[in-house]
């Protein structure tokens, strides 16, 4: 008979092979890759002084990774996109420490796809009882306030849903390719107000004599990821936001995913004028940072969003998902979707009032995204 299984926690990812954990299902998720975890932690990130510290749950048999979790200690909240700051200022009200606590999520990602990642024929059920579990008592051991699942799939979801995690709703914007054979397909699925906009707002960028380069991270050099750093770092400032990726990062990322990368840059006069960072895999798009050195009209929507969509469509990708928020993504095919994530919190008062209130949330957040689908872009079909 095989061993129980057992797990354990390690606090940097090159400690488990990279082969080991890139054979566990990530059902083609970039940001799950080995190399992408690695890079984080590696070019400073994650760990040190940045309030996230590697906490990674390997769960074994006989030798054997059989399941695995990106985990963190925090002790703040920014980076997640799931806002608990009205939980922290009550525990602080109260007296309470609610740092630290434990995340399972890939750090500054907002992207849906499996936390614990499990090896193909595994005992799925099983294992993320386990994982719970185990966090629960790596929490207790760290004397943390809470654990926290950040934007779970729907399996996974519904297997952890129980007494001990509340179950969080929320919802972004995503594309989705219906077959569409070209761009121009794509635009004649929207009413004509919508198609007459979108347009408009790409015509604007070529009279401005702005072209779009599409480049993949295996072409990528060091002009390409100085732009895209720079831009990076422009949209920070203007946003008064917190750096959280370093410059070594971004050269990471290009040397250890290559096939994942695509950069889409806007060039001017024989320069990089704008630009966009993209990871793709799994048939689908990934959305994630852009930034610009001056304002040219429709810019952002044409590198964000109408060049990206058209990358997929060229590339038979299911969907786009161009990052958190944003409902002016609406008029321009990006439809609600909804989120999930999955809280255990030990304070039992806190728990019985956080449960109340995602009661309500939750029905607000369901009423808010059926609002938004009423205001679809596209063409209703005839009856």
């Amino acid at each position: 008979m095989p061993a129980a299984p057992t797990h354990r926690f390690v606090d940097r990812l090159s400690a488990v092979p990279a082969a080991a954990w890139d054979a566990l299902e990530a059902h083609g998720n970039p940001f799950l890759r080995h190399a992408f975890l690695l890079a984080l932690e590696e070019t400073g990130c994650v760990g040190g002084r940045s309030g996230w510290a590697s906490q990674h749950l390997l769960i074994e048999q006989d030798g054997r990774l059989l399941a695995a979790a990106p985990v963190y200690a925090k002790d703040h909240s920014y980076g997640e996109y799931v806002f608990d700051w009205a939980w922290a200022n009550a525990y602080q009200r109260a007296g309470l420490r609610y740092y630290p606590k434990l995340v399972v999520a890939v750090p500054f990602t907002p992207v849906t796809g499996p936390r614990l990642l499990i090896a193909p024929g595994a005992d799925e059920a099983g294992l993320i009882a386990l994982a719970g579990r185990a966090l629960i008592e790596r929490a207790r051991a760290l004397r943390a306030s809470s654990v926290h699942w950040l934007f779970t799939p729907d399996r996974q979801t519904a297997a952890l849903q129980g007494p001990h995690w509340l179950r969080r709703s929320g919802y972004q914007f995503h594309w989705e390719n219906r077959g569409y054979q070209s761009f121009d397909d794509y635009l004649a699925a929207l009413t004509a107000e919508k198609r007459k906009k979108v347009r408009r707002e790409r015509r604007q960028v070529a009279e401005a004599g702005i072209a779009l380069r599409v480049v993949s991270g295996t072409d990528a050099g060091e002009a390409e990821w100085n732009a895209m750093y720079g831009f990076y770092r422009a949209t920070v400032a203007r946003h008064g936001a917190i750096p959280y990726l370093t410059e070594a990062f971004f050269r990471r990322l290009g040397a250890a995913l290559p096939d994942a990368v695509v950069l889409l840059l806007a060039e001017r006069g024989g320069r990089y004028v704008a630009g966009a960072l993209n990871l793709q895999g799994g048939n689908a798009l990934y959305g994630r940072y852009w930034g610009c050195h001056a304002d040219y009209h429709s810019l952002h929507f044409e590198t964000c969003y109408y060049r990206a969509i058209e990358y997929c469509i060229d590339s038979g990708f299911a969907r786009f998902e161009a990052g958190a928020q944003g409902e002016h993504k609406l008029s321009r095919g990006f439809l609600p979707v909804e989120t999930h994530s999955l809280h255990w919190l030990a304070e039992p008062r806190f728990a019985d009032a956080v449960a109340d209130y995602l009661t309500q949330e939750t029905g607000e957040v369901d009423r808010y995204r059926e609002l938004l689908a009423e205001h679809s872009p596209f063409r209703r079909e005839q009856p």
